[in-house]
C-alpha cells in the first residue's frame, strides 16, 4: 500500500464532508480509511507531484494502457461530462494523495483495475492556491 498524503486543508473538508453522516456507504468507508492513514502535510509544503483536490490528473489503464484525464473534486463538483470525479468514487478516492508513478487498485463494476498515475496537469498548491 503506497504512503498517500493530504494537504491539512483538505484533510479538514473531507473531514467535515465526512462527520456529517450518521451512517457511511461503502465509498464513504473507504475514503475515511484512506483520510486516517493518510500522512497531513501543510499546503505550501506538499509536493508538486502529490494528487491533492482539484488536482487534473492523466491515469493510466494497465490493461488497456488507455490514458484517461480527470479533475478530483468533491461531490457537490462532479461532473464526469466534464472529466470532473467525486473523490467519493472508488477511482477518486484511490487517486487521493497520490504520487506521479504510483499504481493503484480499484474496484469497478467490471473488476479490479490496476491504474497508474502518469501526469499531474493541474495541483492548486503548486500555484499559490492554498484553500
Amino acid at each position: 500500500m503506497n504512503t498517500i498524503y493530504i494537504t491539512k486543508n483538505d484533510h479538514q473538508k473531507l473531514l467535515d464532508l465526512l462527520h456529517t453522516k450518521s451512517f457511511y456507504s461503502q465509498d464513504e468507508q473507504d475514503l475515511l480509511a484512506e483520510v486516517e492513514r493518510a500522512t497531513i502535510v501543510e499546503p505550501t509544503a506538499v509536493p508538486g507531484e502529490v494528487i491533492t483536490m482539484n488536482s487534473q490528473v492523466i491515469f493510466s489503464d494497465s490493461e488497456s494502457k488507455e490514458e484517461l484525464e480527470y479533475w478530483l473534486v468533491f461531490p457537490d463538483d462532479a461532473d464526469i461530462s466534464q472529466k470532473k470525479i467525486s473523490v467519493l468514487s472508488p477511482i477518486g478516492c484511490a487517486l487521493l494523495g497520490c504520487k506521479i508513478g504510483d499504481t493503484i487498485s480499484v474496484k469497478t463494476p467490471k473488476g479490479e483495475k490496476k491504474l497508474k498515475v502518469e501526469k499531474i496537469l493541474h495541483q492548486p498548491e503548486s500555484e499559490g492556491n492554498y484553500e
